[in-house]
C-alpha cells in the first residue's frame, strides 16, 4: 500500500498553478499534501487535510475524483492522472489514529445541529474547534445520514463513520441525541428557550422525486433511496432492471446483485451512463448489463412500457425507483419490458 502511494506521489509534477486543486470543490491543497508526504511529514499532511476537510477520510473513498481533482490533473491529458484519492486515503486514515485530543476551550455558547449527514457533521466539527458547545440531533439511531444509510458498505465502510464519531465528536465533547426528531416533542422554539444561540438545519435529501408516470404506486415499486437505507427488507427476485445510470444507480444495482438479484440490467435514458467510469467499470465487472436510450412511460403489473423497442421475459416482477443526488431516477425491474 505505502509503496503504491509513494509511486503515485512521485508522479506529481508540483505544478505552479495546480489544476487538481481547482478541480476540488473545497480546494484541497493537493500539491502541498503530496510534498509533505514525500518529505516524511505525514502528520503535517494529515493535519492539513483534516483542517481543510473534517471528512477527508470519507471523501477519499466516495468523491467523484475522476471529474474533480484527478480529472483536472495535467498528466491525465496524455495518460493516467495522479490518483490523489489513494494518497489522501493513506494520509488521512494513518493520521486519524493519532487524533486523540480533547475539546477546545469553551466559549460558553451552545449550537444545535439538526441532522448528522455530511453537512451537519462538518459544521459541528468546525464549530467545536472555535469552542462552541455543540449538540447534534439525529432522527436515526446512528450518525452519518446519507453517508451511512445511502452509500453501501462496499463503497464506504461503516467503520469509517464510527471512527469519525469517536475521534471527531465524542473525544471533542460534541453531544449526540439519536432517534430525536425536531418538530415533534422538541421544536425549534424549545432549542432557543434552552439557550442555543444558533441552529443549523441539515435534514438531508431523503424525499425522492417521482417519475410522474402511471403505475408508480403499485406494490412492486420502491424508491431506491429507501432500498439503500435497508436492502435486507426487500425481496427483489433474481431478475432486475435498473432505469437510471448515475453513481447512485450503480450503488443500487451492485447492492441488489449482492443481495441475490443476479440477472440485472441498467437502463440509461441517454446514449451513455452518467456514473463515473470507475463505478461503471465495477458494475460491469460484477455482472451488471446496460441498455441505452431507454425511458419508461408506464409501469404495469406485468412490466414497464418503454419508448424503445426491447423485449425481456422474466419469471417475477420487481421495480425499484431511485432518486440520486444529481436528480437521477433509477428503477429496478424484474419482469418484462414491453414496447410502446
Amino acid at each position: 500500500m505505502a509503496l503504491h502511494v509513494m509511486d503515485e506521489a512521485n508522479r506529481c509534477l508540483q505544478c505552479k498553478v495546480p489544476q487538481c486543486q481547482k478541480g476540488c470543490p473545497i480546494h484541497t491543497n493537493i500539491p502541498v499534501a503530496i510534498r509533505l508526504l514525500k518529505e516524511n511529514k505525514l502528520n503535517e499532511a494529515g493535519k492539513m487535510l483534516f483542517e481543510n476537510n473534517p471528512l477527508t477520510t470519507v471523501c477519499s473513498l466516495v468523491c467523484n475524483h475522476e471529474k474533480q481533482c484527478e480529472g483536472h490533473c495535467v498528466l491525465g491529458r496524455k495518460g493516467a492522472p495522479v490518483h490523489f484519492s489513494t494518497i489522501e486515503n493513506y494520509i488521512s486514515t494513518t493520521f486519524a489514529e493519532q487524533m486523540t485530543a480533547g475539546p477546545a476551550p469553551s466559549n460558553g455558547m451552545k449550537v444545535a445541529i439538526i441532522g448528522s449527514g455530511p453537512a451537519g457533521l462538518t459544521i459541528a466539527i468546525i464549530l467545536q474547534r472555535y469552542g462552541y458547545n455543540v449538540t447534534i440531533f439525529e432522527g436515526k439511531d446512528k450518525i452519518g445520514g446519507v453517508l451511512r444509510y445511502g452509500i453501501p458498505e462496499f463503497r464506504l465502510p461503516k467503520s469509517v463513520l464510527d471512527d469519525i464519531q469517536y475521534r471527531h465528536l465524542e473525544l471533542k465533547g460534541i453531544k449526540i441525541r439519536p432517534n430525536t426528531l425536531i418538530g415533534g416533542a422538541i421544536g425549534i422554539e424549545d432549542l432557543f428557550r434552552d439557550g442555543y444561540k444558533a441552529i443549523f438545519v441539515g435534514t438531508g435529501v431523503w424525499k425522492p422525486n417521482s417519475l410522474h408516470i402511471k403505475g408508480e404506486t403499485f406494490g412492486n415499486v420502491h424508491f431506491g433511496i429507501n432500498y439503500l437505507n435497508n436492502p435486507d427488507s426487500y425481496r427483489l427476485g433474481n431478475r432486475v432492471i435498473v432505469i437510471g445510470a448515475g453513481n447512485a444507480a450503480m450503488d443500487v444495482a451492485r447492492t441488489a446483485i449482492r443481495k441475490g438479484s443476479h440477472d440485472l440490467t441498467c437502463f440509461s435514458i441517454t446514449k451513455e451512463v452518467a456514473a463515473s467510469h470507475y463505478e461503471f467499470s465495477y458494475a460491469q465487472l460484477e455482472g451488471v448489463k446496460f441498455e441505452y436510450n431507454k425511458k419508461p412511460v408506464e409501469i404495469t403489473d406485468d412490466g414497464v412500457y418503454s419508448g424503445i423497442l426491447l423485449k425481456m421475459k422474466t419469471a417475477a416482477l420487481q421495480i425499484l425507483m431511485e432518486l440520486t443526488l444529481s436528480i437521477q431516477q433509477t428503477v429496478l425491474l424484474s419482469q418484462s419490458v414491453r414496447d410502446l
